[in-house]
């Protein structure tokens, strides 16, 4: 087990601890697809080849799980049965050329709706690349966080970063953070009030480490309750899936308590589905992914159900329709 996992499960309530014990025995409660009409956009995959000439910065060698190409092709293969209609492509790269190499892929796949690139603010290229991207309209803002060795709180101190995330701002666009942590909720936090009007979507929060240390742990919620008081601020309930020595919990009940915390801070307006997609596959299928949302999202009003797996990613990222099943506002 990842000592992250550990940490999740040290956070969580020895009744759900005793539930997960037991849910190898258990099974998937949710809907099936077929009996499901909320179409789905899944705000949250990667597309990489590493079979293209100089390779990939991500994933390693080393990883037989994701070493192999992952592209429109296959995502739709594998999510089209699950009532998937789009998806948004998450940047995997730190190569400034990798931007426009993820454009050139969606543009001939409609199933991508849209891409969060990788942009550093405050670098010589970055308006020049702001407004060249910004001309394309797949391209829906770009990712800064936790990955490629970055510190978003000490990088807004950085000449030219807070007026280059002026600048997505003005230009409409997204800022999403990666693999959130205490320090770096802080850091959107301040975000949020340096840049007023810029959108904001945090990423993976479900699996996001909770502080253990009281006073530390209620900074964290307090932060992220100040975060949801913003119109302009959204979550994905992505990384989900959890295995407990070496088996897929898949009970429901297991993970309610969690995900009640995130959905009562931030509520039903601003929080989306995202599947993290091929990377999810270290843990569970797409199918079982999806599952474990769905049985979750079984218990909740057919308004938010529609919130959660389309209108919101709408209004977080203003992608537009490419298909005719994919549904606008």
């Amino acid at each position: 087990m990842q000592r992250r996992d550990v940490l999740k499960l040290a956070a969580l309530s020895a009744g759900e601890l005793a539930l997960r014990r037991s849910a190898a025995a258990l099974s998937l409660s949710a809907p099936s697809p077929a009996s499901s009409t909320v179409p789905i956009i899944d705000a949250h995959i990667h597309l990489f080849d590493p079979l293209r000439p100089g390779g990939v910065p991500w994933p390693e060698k080393s990883d037989a799980v994701l070493y192999k190409p992952a592209l429109p092709a296959r995502y739709g293969s594998e999510s089209a049965a699950q009532g998937i209609v789009g998806a948004i492509a998450i940047e995997a790269s730190p190569l400034a050329s990798d931007n426009q190499w993820l454009l050139n892929v969606a543009a001939n796949h409609p199933v991508i709706v849209g891409v969060v690139g990788d942009l550093i603010p405050g670098t010589p290229s970055y308006l020049g690349d702001l407004e060249r991207l910004h001309g394309d309209s797949l391209f829906l803002g770009f990712r800064y966080g936790n990955l490629w060795n970055r510190d978003l709180a000490e990088d807004l101190e950085k000449p030219g970063f807070v007026d280059g995330l002026k600048a997505l701002a003005a230009a409409g666009l997204v800022f999403e953070s990666a693999n959130p942590d205490p320090r770096l909720i802080g850091a959107i936090l301040e975000v949020a009030e340096r840049v007023t009007d810029l959108r904001i979507v945090i990423d993976h929060l479900p699996h996001a480490t909770v502080p253990t240390e009281q006073a530390a742990r209620e900074e964290y919620w307090a932060n992220l309750r100040v975060l949801a008081g913003s119109p302009r601020v959204f979550v994905k309930l992505s990384e989900i899936p959890l295995r407990v020595n070496g088996k897929l919990v898949t009970d429901q009940h297991a993970y309610k308590a969690q995900l009640d915390a995130i959905w009562d801070v931030f509520g039903e307006d601003h929080i989306l589905f995202g599947s993290d997609w091929p990377n999810s596959d270290h843990v569970a299928t797409y199918a079982q992914t999806l599952g474990i949302v769905r049985g979750y999202m079984a218990g909740k009003s057919a308004g938010a159900r529609e919130k959660y797996f389309w209108k919101n990613s709408i209004a977080a990222y203003k992608w537009r329709a490419r298909r005719t099943d994919q549904p606008t506002l």
